[in-house]
């Protein structure tokens, strides 16, 4: 089944496009909701908390005061790493489970606030960012959050810059202008890159391509690296090269991103075919592996070495 992470900054709308594909037929899996099941009263997880961090960070009722333990580890990186620790493996159990109980042939959304802190990008088959002006979002957190004009900039501050998220990202939707815009272009990505990418996975075969000669883009090395980083996760810390028209710095070429990936043997090519299908890369013409995105032409050959 095909696997998005999407994720944006506090304030950009991530939820709203989670809304939208669910709308559309997408089984969402909330990080944030999963973050509050694993730490209701009496779970391991608050009880983890508490080992971690006192009894100071309960309610009366024994629920966790959320605003308490907020105070400890807003601003102290270790705290929040320590409660990342705890958080991050009972959120990641729960939603593989959930993934795993959806339908065959499912998208499933996985909306990850901290996906690209947490370096979990990778696993996905494809990532989208919410991405809005951080004038945007300082307005919406104080007209929908009731935040003060300096505390949502100080949220915003505290996360990755923004830059980073985008660079991490397959599609950026922008979420700068009116709600419609943004269900708009939502839908339109289901419709067009979505839906195909999760069927050509459920035939296991390759999307279909034609690209054009077009002009050098400076995008193709960082597309290279988040799909060579995709593979990576599934194949192992094997060398994946960035081959073929693309790769040659200033040239126009067909826009598909040419990969070589070593294996160690011959006895060790056909292993690879289950990996890279997880990947995203299923069996084509000529003994490559060709993407089934879509939205991206690349194929993959794989090298003895």
């Amino acid at each position: 089944m095909l696997r998005v992470g999407l994720t944006g900054g506090i304030g950009a709308g991530k939820s709203a496009a989670a809304a939208r594909f669910a709308a559309n037929g997408a089984v969402v899996i909330d990080s944030d909701r999963l973050a509050r099941e694993v730490v209701e009263p009496g779970t391991p997880g608050l009880a983890e908390v508490v080992a971690a961090f006192g009894s100071g960070v309960l309610r009366d009722d024994g629920a966790l005061d959320r605003p308490a333990l907020g105070r400890i580890v807003f601003g102290d990186a270790a705290a929040r790493k320590r409660l990342e620790g705890i958080l991050h493996p009972l959120i990641q159990r729960r939603s593989a489970a959930l993934a795993s109980a959806a339908p065959a042939g499912a998208i499933i959304v996985n909306d990850i606030p901290l996906l690209v802190e947490g370096g979990v990008a990778a696993a996905y088959h494809l990532v989208v960012v919410v991405d809005a002006a951080p004038a945007v979002r300082v307005e919406r957190l104080v007209r929908d959050r009731g935040m003060t004009t300096d505390d949502a900039s100080a949220r915003i501050a505290a996360q990755i810059d923004d830059a980073t998220r985008r660079a991490a990202a397959d599609v950026v939707l922008d979420n700068s202008g009116a709600p419609s815009a943004l269900d708009s272009a939502a839908d339109a990505l289901w419709a067009d890159r979505l839906v195909p990418f999760a069927r050509n996975l459920a035939e296991d075969r390759p999307a279909a391509w034609a690209p054009d000669v077009v002009a050098y883009d400076p995008a193709w090395p960082a597309q290279f690296e988040r799909l060579a980083a995709r593979i990576r996760h599934r194949v192992g810390d094997r060398p994946i090269a960035h081959v073929g028209p693309t790769a040659i710095v200033g040239a126009a070429a067909p826009d598909v991103i040419g990969m070589s990936l070593t294996a160690g043997s011959a006895s060790q090519v056909d292993d690879l075919r289950s990996p890279l299908g997880a990947a995203g890369f299923l069996p084509s013409a000529g003994g490559t592996y060709a993407n089934a995105d879509p939205g991206r032409p690349a194929e993959v050959r794989v090298l003895v070495g």
